[in-house]
């Protein structure tokens, strides 16, 4: 096993050893930085993954390991245990009872892109999630569907997403329609067809029109966020063709 992150020593792989490598890193300042965006934990995401990387074992008390820290219910401790979790060993059911779980945002981003967008059960989670009647369960679907737009959108049916994001984002609430305006983008990144469709749709509904972005960050503003995106692509193409 390799060192702890706080002291070099070996960190056992147990619960117990793992929250309390967790508690040496706690620190105030960290804590009340995290949440202010809701998430209860104090631990710095560097070191997190340290403690992560020191509580090596084999392969099937890993991932037991994994599954008892999720359970303590404490935030740092899943998202040691997102880190160490086989997702392709997890059932669609095991991934659903945890997004339901997943109240604190870091939490709920890691298992959504560590687990839910690797495992074998992504497209029956996106289905089933997406029309969910939890936000933050139906905001992971909307999630999936983004990611199938880059990776997948062959099982998408990318006209009527549209159809379903002009009829809805507008008055979603807050998490689901940053993930809805995500696929938004996406769509009209990787779709050139449905591109000024895309653009239109954002125009009109004014999404995240005023979302306060940081000189040379890109705009979550769906419109300025494509049209950024395919400039830099088409740049891209354009230096290495």
């Amino acid at each position: 096993m390799a060192p702890s992150a706080k002291t070099g020593t070996i960190i056992e792989p147990t619960v117990a050893a793992v929250q309390a490598e967790l508690a040496a890193l706690e620190d105030a300042g960290m804590r009340a930085a995290n949440e202010k965006r809701g998430d209860d934990h104090g631990v710095n995401l560097s070191k997190l993954r340290g403690v992560a990387q020191a509580a090596k074992t084999d392969p099937a008390s890993k991932q037991q390991l994994a599954l008892d820290l999720w359970a303590t219910g404490d935030t740092a401790s899943r998202l040691v245990a997102l880190l160490l979790v086989f997702p392709k060993k997890l059932g669609a059911e095991q991934i659903d009872a945890m997004i339901r779980e997943a109240r604190a945002p870091k939490v709920h981003d890691w298992l959504v892109n560590y687990v839910a967008k690797k495992s074998p059960h992504l497209e029956e989670l996106r289905r089933t999630w997406t029309e969910d009647t939890d936000q933050l369960v139906a905001a992971a679907g909307w999630d999936l569907i983004s990611h199938q737009v880059y990776k997948k959108p062959e099982v998408l049916d990318l006209p009527a997403l549209l159809d379903t994001i002009e009829a809805r984002m507008k008055d979603a609430p807050k998490d689901l329609q940053w993930s809805m305006n995500n696929t938004l983008a996406a769509i009209g990144i990787e779709a050139p067809e449905l591109r000024g469709r895309a653009v239109d749709i954002g125009e009109r509904l004014e999404v995240l029109k005023d979302y306060p972005t940081p000189p040379n960050c890109t705009s979550p503003f769906a419109p300025l966020w494509i049209t950024e995106i395919v400039r830099r692509n088409e740049q891209a193409a354009a230096a290495t063709g």
